[in-house]
């Protein structure tokens, strides 16, 4: 009797697959649209369709329900996204290495951020980066804790900047992250220009209960210092409110409105010399909150997130009104 052969059901698969319908996948997966994902890869349409179609005879599954409003991943289109990502993230991370054994200055690295770094820590870092490294790309993606620490996790981005989770946040007591605080910073209350509680006298905390409100969503962390102020002070919570951790959009709203609003410290201070938002002088709102930036426990970063890093540590060095810079490695 001749020996069994080794080669298994998990090898046919891996010589039947390519790279390159993965990453229309991918594409198609991110935007859950066909024509959107045609667009982005400079693709036909037809062209896209096919390769789902091929890559969905060679897994023997269904990737995707098709309606009339794009594409929906079933559950396993689902679980190879995963993994798909996993998969990209380490092409980026062979291609850095590669370039650099070649000698070359030149890398990818993919930023996520949050409001507390997005308008004073991480640009002003990004800008020394590219005065050292200018081949290197930067690509910066914005959202909240609950997108961006399994993004982390998965690859899909190098480091996290801004606000660090609190020891014992659910969302992240699970995934093999480290995090570096480089400083702390408060929440603080701030409004348009010409909003009328600017030049009111003797302004005190009653005086914000009848203003509409830009405060984050309820599953961000600033929003339960948020509600604590409100509790603590006696407020009452407000009724009229917008849910947002977009800056230009809470800016914009703050500029051409009466709502008020609370922003991370560093952050308000740019627009507050710019002339378009005022603090108004009612002290921190809560604890100050330590700011830095996250990376993964159990992947080496590349050398171009090495290099991020270094310019995260060196923008805070440089800037004075960063508080509280913690000098120790």
């Amino acid at each position: 009797m001749s020996e069994r052969s080794p080669f298994t059901v998990s090898d046919m698969i891996l010589n039947r697959l390519k790279l390159r319908p993965l990453l229309i996948f991918d594409r198609v997966l991110r935007n859950q649209s066909i024509a959107h994902a045609a667009r982005e890869m400079n693709l036909t349409q037809p062209a896209v369709t096919k390769a789902i179609r091929e890559l969905e005879q060679q897994l023997d599954t269904v990737l995707f329900d098709r309606n009339n409003r794009g594409v929906t991943p079933t559950d396993c289109g689902v679980l190879l996204g995963e993994r798909v990502k996993s998969v990209i993230a380490e092409l980026r991370y062979l291609t850095d290495e590669l370039n650099t054994f070649k000698g070359g200055v030149i890398g990818h690295v993919v930023v996520g951020t949050q409001i507390s770094a997005s308008a004073r820590l991480l640009p002003r870092a990004i800008l020394l980066l590219k005065e050292r490294a200018p081949k290197i790309l930067v690509t910066v993606r914005e959202g909240s804790q609950d997108y961006l620490f399994p993004a982390l996790a998965s690859g899909e981005l190098d480091l996290v900047v801004g606000r660090l989770p609190e020891p014992d946040a659910p969302l992240t007591g699970k995934m093999a992250l480290s995090h570096r605080a480089l400083y702390r910073n408060s929440l603080c209350v701030v409004s348009g220009g010409h909003h009328p509680l600017v030049d009111k006298e003797d302004l005190n905390l009653q005086h914000l209960a009848e203003w509409p409100w830009i405060l984050p969503p309820l599953d961000s962390p600033a929003r339960r210092v948020a509600d604590q102020f409100f509790k603590e002070t006696g407020l009452p919570t407000p009724e009229n409110i917008v849910e947002s951790l977009s800056l230009l959009t809470n800016v914009n709203l703050l500029v051409d409105s009466s709502f008020l609003g609370m922003m991370p410290t560093a952050a308000a201070r740019r627009f507050i010399a710019a002339g378009l938002l005022t603090r108004l002088p009612l002290g921190d709102v809560g604890p100050p909150a330590e700011v830095g930036f996250s990376i993964r426990q159990d992947k080496p970063l590349t050398p171009a997130g090495r290099q991020m890093i270094e310019c995260l540590k060196l923008a805070v060095q440089e800037d004075e009104e960063l508080p509280g810079y913690n000098q120790t490695e």
